[in-house]
């Protein structure tokens, strides 16, 4: 499918999301969604779309169908009002949020972690998202005990465990109260 350039339209694979490519790292692919979020994807998962492209929308249709036939989980029955809200997804893993980790301690590392957690709910409460997911890993669980002590001090928040069969132990889910 060719390789990815800094500003090209793309859109992801398994769900219906689409944006600018800002930064091609190796496989991993930084995509600004149309609603203006930065989204981490592997390369595999996304599709150029628009300008010069050599792949028709014959054949995206196609790729799609092939990477659908796979996951044939019954997927649990969503009330429409849930699956129009689109959800945000934070990853705090460290090497998705500096070039490099070498020479920090665990402090400074789980110091920017919550940081970049708290910038994302307030962004996400600002612009009225409902449901956020922040990939925290398993761990020792430190930073999992770190921001569910965040998520309290929110009075408009609740939190749980994130869809154990897209994110296994290793994220959490905020849902927040839009008219408080």
């Amino acid at each position: 499918m060719g390789k990815f350039s800094i500003g090209d339209r793309a859109e992801v694979l398994d769900e219906a999301i689409s944006g600018i490519i800002q930064k091609v790292d190796g496989n991993l692919v930084t995509l600004i969604t149309d609603d203006g979020f930065p989204m981490h994807f592997a390369s595999s998962d996304l599709v150029k779309i628009g300008g010069d492209i050599s792949v028709s929308n014959h054949e995206v249709a196609k790729i799609k169908k092939e990477k659908e036939i796979p996951k044939r989980r019954k997927a649990p029955i969503i009330k429409p009002k849930e699956r129009s809200a689109p959800k945000m997804e934070v990853d705090l893993h460290i090497y998705q949020l500096v070039k490099s980790s070498k020479g920090m301690s665990n402090y400074d590392m789980l110091n920017i972690q919550l940081d970049t957690a708290k910038r994302q709910l307030d962004f996400a409460i600002n612009k009225r998202i409902q449901k956020v997911v922040f990939i925290h890993g398993v761990g020792e669980g430190v930073l999992k005990e770190e921001l569910h002590y965040l998520f309290n001090r929110y009075d408009n928040v609740k939190f749980y465990d994130a869809d154990y069969q897209k994110y296994g132990l290793g994220a959490t889910e905020v849902y927040i109260y839009q008219n408080t």
